[in-house]
This record gives C-alpha cells, structure tokens and sequence, in this order.
C-alpha cells in the first residue's frame, strides 16, 4: 500500500508516512485506494478480540508491518485499558447506543491510537533505516497532549514536546500534561487558542530553516496529531468493532446499514468513520456534532469554509476548534482526488481565512454527512435528560453529540436505523461542568467536583485522575505563539 498527499508529490510507503507525519509540501498523506473489507471478512471477525480486529485493520494499509508483531503490539497496547474490552458499546434505549472509547490510561478517545502509535512509528523508522533521534511535536486542544505524553513517555530514542492553549483546556487536562512523568517529556503553554497551537507547530514542520536546524542536531520530526496517518488508522477499527459488536449481540443482522454521531473539531474522529465506510463498512450516515464553534456545521450546511467568525470558549474545549486540519482529507476525496484543487483551497484559508466547495461537491458530502451543533445550555440539558431518564453520566464533548442524535431522531421520527454515539471522554476529566448539568452544583475546585460527581452518580473515580492532587507539577512554562521553535531548540539542546 503506497500513500499519496492530498496536495501532490511523491507517492511513500506508510512507514514513511508515518514517520514524517506530514508531507513535505504540507499536504495530509491519505491511501493510494480504499482497501476493502468483505462481508466474509467480517464474519471471520465477530469472534476476534478487540485487538485482533485493530491489528487486521490496520494491516489492510500497513502491508509492509510484520502481521504477528503488529498483533502483538495492539494486545501490549490494548492491555493497558480497564476491563475486557477497549471499546465496550453501552445500549441506551431501543436503537440507540454509547460507544465508550475513553477506558485508557488517560480517560479519553485519543488513547484508542496513541497506546498503538510508538509501535508504529519506532517501526516504521526501522522499516525506513531511520537512525536519528525522533523529535513528536504535538498540537493538543486538551485530550491528545497527555495521551501522546503517556504513550511516548521514557521511548527509547524518541523526544515528546507537547503545546496547549494556556487558558484553553480544562483544569484536569492542564493538571494531566502538567504533571507528566517522563525524562523525554516536555510541555509548554502557549497564548493564544488551539489554532495558534496548531497553526505554529505547521509552521515548524514545513520550515526548510528549522528542518536545517534539526538535522544539524540529528534530530527527527513526527506528529502525533490526528494530521498523521498513524493516528488516524487505527481510530478506524472501534467503527469496524462497535458494528460487529451489534451484529454479535442480535441487535442488528450482518450488512444492515447503521448511522454514527460523532462530537468532532479537528474532524479525525469522524474521517475514520468515513474511512471505515469507504473500506465496506455499512454505514449509513455520519452526523457530525459541534459545540457553539460551529465551522463544520456552517459548512456541511453551506458549502463554504469561513474563519472569520467568533471564537467561543466552551465547556468542551477539545472542540474548541475553527481550523478543522481533517477535513482536507474530505475536500481532497470528494473533489475527485485533485491535489491542485485541495491545494488551492488551502492556501485560500491560509490566506483569506475562506474557501468554497462546488453545489456538486456539497450534495457528495451530503449523501453521508450532516452536520448539527449544541450550545452551552443544549449540551447541558442533552446531558441532564439523559441522566434522568436512564441514569448514564456523559462528559460535555459527548453531551453535544447527545443534543445532535436527539435532533435527527426528533425530525426524522420513523427513522429506524440504529443510532451509534461516539462518547469520547470519562466524564470526571470535566468534573464541575458535568456536576453541574447532572445536579445544577457549581463548585470551583475541580476535586470537589469529583467527590460530588461520584456522590450523584456512584460512577467509579478514575485512579490516574484521582491521583493527579498529589502529583508535583514539572511543566510551567508559557510561550508565545511565534516563539515556538526555539522551546524546541531550548528542549533538544
């Protein structure tokens, strides 16, 4: 399987794309084609664990990885999570599902690949005779910081430097990355939102000057984002997994269509449902949930991608998010896979902050996409009934994802398909806010939060989190956007 940029160049292999992360010209790398899973292969995988469904995914795209060891290194990575199974899928009510995909080490979504990524990049710098020290530079908007920190943490051969909007996370997410454990690890805030994050770490790979630099240090880039191809991988086997799930549990029949909703910013998430579908997956339709940052809704809506509109601080930061990096993986594939294309657009966003898709294009993406979105008051009422009807707690990221599936549901009332809601992280990583929309109690510290929220809901406290009080603080440091190269340069030495 080669991998090919959604804005031209040299076709690689996926150990390369992994390794590099991003392509030289700035394109995201995508599949040469789709593989495809048959209806016979996914009978063969009703009885397979959780692992041995991700290590069969991903060797549909990683030909070159060794099958055996691959497996090996999904059942190392997946043993760290609590319980049987890594993404258990929790019934609702008739039709309508959670799946629960923050059982990890760090109480979120994110762990799902980045437990499996340091297999895949230490091999696939082996794969490509890579000998330098690899320097992961991680843009995060909460979640994936601390789960790139744990999984890379003490890696041989391999440094980690992670960058946050300083007054854009959540309290137990900045404690998280701040308290890191590690002798590779390094984190910074950074002043400004997530897109200055994400914008400045772009910049420092595609800089010819600090590629120089680095190499004159022996010294690797890679990204642990959802922009590299490792991430995303193997974010597409708990869409195979939670279908053959219903499918094992005669809640639907084999090749019976289901619908996705997906709380997404960086639109990662939801691309591997799309991915999934592309590979014979019968998915019927994606719904896409936002926050009251509502690019993605705006231009599923329209057609248009606009920067120029406010940008909100909510209680789900992790989707606090206006530069959705994903969605170009979207644009490139339904433009017919034409890099000159998908290029021009991007540099229109780059810079006029706005580009346009054709009618053509829009009504493509409509055949399995629609988008909704929930403000501060919805998700916490999304939240609250929930709650109160069947007695499940959410997180605020999931709560939005709530509000989008009652929506659909709402106006579409015979609609029979079932419904699958991606729920991303453990509630008690946002204590106060979820506390709030279960009982209407504010308190300000975030322990406090905890012990209520554990008192309302008898729901089990996360040791890693409840163990965070305790932990000394390492990382302190504040930076300015443009200034981010040298804490690079600064870490390394």
């Amino acid at each position: 399987m080669k991998f090919i940029s959604t804005r031209g160049g040299e076709k690689v292999t996926g150990a390369r794309a992994i390794v590099t992360g991003l392509s030289e010209n700035g394109g995201l790398y995508v599949p040469e084609k789709f593989p495809q899973v048959s209806v016979e292969e996914l009978g063969e995988m009703l009885e397979m664990s959780y692992p041995e469904r991700a290590a069969k995914i991903l060797l549909k795209y990683l030909d070159e990885y060794d099958g055996a060891e691959l497996l090996a290194a999904c059942e190392k990575a997946y043993s760290k999570f609590e319980g049987d199974d890594p993404a258990p899928l929790v019934r609702l009510d008739d039709g309508v599902y959670m799946l629960e995909l923050w059982h990890g080490p760090t109480c979120a979504f994110k762990d799902m690949a980045l437990t499996v990524l340091p297999y895949l990049l230490r091999k696939g710098c082996d794969i490509c005779g890579i000998k330098e020290e690899i320097l992961i530079l991680v843009a995060t908007s909460g979640d994936t910081g601390k789960a790139a920190l744990e999984g890379f943490k003490n890696a041989d051969g391999v440094k980690i430097m992670v960058f946050y909007p300083s007054d854009g996370v959540s309290k137990m997410q900045k404690l998280q990355m701040c308290t890191q454990e590690g002798s590779n690890v390094n984190v910074v805030a950074v002043k400004g939102n997530f897109d200055d994050c994400q914008t400045a770490v772009k910049e420092i790979f595609q800089s010819a000057e600090c590629a120089v630099k680095l190499k004159e240090k022996g010294v690797v880039l890679s990204s642990a984002n959802s922009i590299n191809f490792g991430r995303l991988a193997p974010q597409i086997a708990y869409y195979f997994s939670s279908y053959l799930d219903l499918v094992s549990s005669e809640q639907i029949a084999m090749g019976e269509e289901i619908d996705f909703t997906v709380p997404t910013g960086n639109f990662g998430n939801i691309l591997a449902a799309y991915y999934a579908k592309q590979m014979g997956l019968p998915i019927r339709r994606l719904h896409c949930a936002s926050n009251s940052n509502k690019i993605l809704t705006d231009f599923l809506e329209t057609g248009v991608y606009d920067l120029h509109r406010e940008f909100y601080k909510t209680t789900s930061p992790s989707m606090d998010i206006l530069v959705s990096s994903n969605l170009e993986r979207l644009i490139f594939e339904i433009s017919g896979r034409d890099y000159k294309l998908t290029a021009k657009r991007m540099a229109d966003m780059k810079n006029d902050g706005k580009y346009a898709i054709s009618a053509g294009e829009l009504e493509k993406i409509r055949e399995t996409f629609d988008g909704g979105y929930a403000d501060e008051d919805e998700s916490v009422e999304a939240m609250y009934d929930v709650f109160v009807d069947v007695g499940y707690t959410m997180d605020t990221h999931t709560g939005c994802a709530m509000k989008v599936a009652v929506d659909w549901f709402e106006k579409h009332k015979k609609d029979e398909t079932k419904m699958v809601i991606v729920s991303t992280a453990n509630p008690y990583k946002f204590p106060q806010d979820v506390l709030y929309a279960v009982t209407g109690n504010d308190v300000k510290d975030s322990f406090k939060g905890i012990k209520r929220l554990h008192a309302a809901t008898a729901m089990a406290v996360p040791k890693c989190l409840k163990e965070l009080r305790d932990k000394p603080v390492r990382f302190s440091k504040t930076a300015e956007a443009k200034k981010l190269f040298s804490e690079v340069m600064e870490f390394i030495g």
